[in-house]
């Protein structure tokens, strides 16, 4: 992750309905986060392909493919990323689905922005935490690794004398 990822998190919004692409798009702007958004499956695979995002919003039915579908492919392409489906249609099967597949959340519409932006938000602060966590793994990795190699070199050399 960049400094510029850890600062600005990205934001891709997937939804068919233009009004809730800018809708999340001015609110998550304004939040200070990068927004991009598309109105397609495919357009979401092309993105996620050429660019990391912390995050998506997942609309559940999109005209190309659903967005179960859509969480399979983009869990190929963007592991890390925190997938949150939202829907109008809910349902304990497609709840269960979403979370077979990878989905990290689920927002039911209608909604309130500010549920929705406490969700994103508290899912963005355990992403940047796991990789507090991964960082500071390797550098203790590293570090032993360090400290092994110049105590068999310490050995080493006075072994030699």
């Amino acid at each position: 992750m960049t400094k510029t990822e850890a600062h600005s998190p990205s934001i891709l919004v997937i939804d068919d309905q233009e009004g809730i692409r800018k809708s999340f798009s001015a609110v998550l702007e304004k939040e200070g986060y990068e927004v991009d958004a598309v109105a397609t499956g495919q357009e979401a695979i092309k993105r996620t392909k050429s660019r990391f995002y912390n995050l998506a919003l997942v609309d559940l039915r999109l005209p190309d493919m659903d967005g179960i579908e859509l969480l399979t492919k983009m869990r190929e392409t963007t592991p890390k990323m925190v997938k949150i489906i939202i829907t109008g249609y809910p349902s304990i099967k497609n709840a269960i689905a979403a979370v077979n597949r990878g989905a990290d959340g689920y927002i039911v519409k209608p909604f309130t922005m500010k549920d929705a932006l406490k969700m994103i938000k508290e899912h963005l602060r355990k992403q940047q935490e796991a990789v507090k966590y991964s960082e500071k793994k390797v550098k203790e990795f590293i570090e032993t690794r360090a400290e092994e190699y110049e105590s068999k070199a310490t050995t080493r050399h006075r072994s030699k004398k």
